[in-house]
């Protein structure tokens, strides 16, 4: 079955067959939403779940990341055209003083998979990069530190926030090399994510998509 074909090929990281095969899918009558959601994000559960595992690793991740990006470029704008609801909008970025990008853009990708808009604010980004991002539309806050010398600024984020009076609107969710449960816990984030695809599945708790 094509879809198979497109789980399988995501799986495998190979972005110019991807495209191959939703140009198949759509010729065989099928709908973006179907494509997206019984080909792309179950393939990318798959990737998530092996990497869980500990069956795959980051390059393979990277390779699936690559092609998702490939498919949703040829799907993004014949969802926004067909009305498709998104699951919701994240704002995204490494914390001030941290250039680490590759975990951040595998959270993005992930995120991405499950249906939601990403506003990423990139590497190196300070509180106010973050306060600016947030408006009436943004569910999720999600931040990640790989240094131990830049994860205090995510308690300052968190904190530039509340001054804004945003916090109270958003769900913030963190994650990186340098964070953990107990400092999740203590700078009063909503959720902590181990990686890009446990980060997925607690973003759409975090919205109310799935149960858990």
């Amino acid at each position: 079955m094509i879809l198979d074909k497109i789980s399988e090929t995501l799986q495998k990281g190979d972005p110019k067959q991807i495209a191959a095969l939703i140009e198949q899918a759509f010729d065989a009558g099928m709908t973006p939403e179907t494509v997206l959601n019984q080909g792309l994000i179950a393939g990318m559960d798959v990737v998530g779940q092996r990497f869980a595992e500990g069956l795959i690793y980051i390059p393979h991740m990277l390779l699936a990341a690559r092609a998702m990006h490939a498919a949703l470029d040829i799907l993004k704008p014949l969802l926004a055209e067909s009305g498709n609801v998104s699951a919701g909008r994240v704002v995204l970025g490494t914390v001030q003083g941290d250039h680490h990008d590759i975990g951040k853009n595998l959270v993005s990708t992930m995120l991405e998979g499950k249906g939601f808009e990403v506003i990423d604010v990139g590497i190196d980004a300070p509180p106010e990069k973050f306060v600016a991002a947030v408006d009436d539309t943004v569910q999720i806050v999600a931040m990640s530190a790989l240094l131990s010398t830049t994860a205090s600024f995510i308690g300052e984020t968190i904190q530039a926030l509340e001054k804004a009076g945003v916090r109270k609107n958003v769900k913030i969710m963190v994650g990186g090399g340098a964070v953990s449960q107990r400092f999740a816990d203590s700078i009063g984030a909503d959720a902590y994510g181990a990686d890009a695809a446990t980060a997925a599945l607690l973003a759409m708790r975090l919205v109310g998509k799935e149960a858990g």
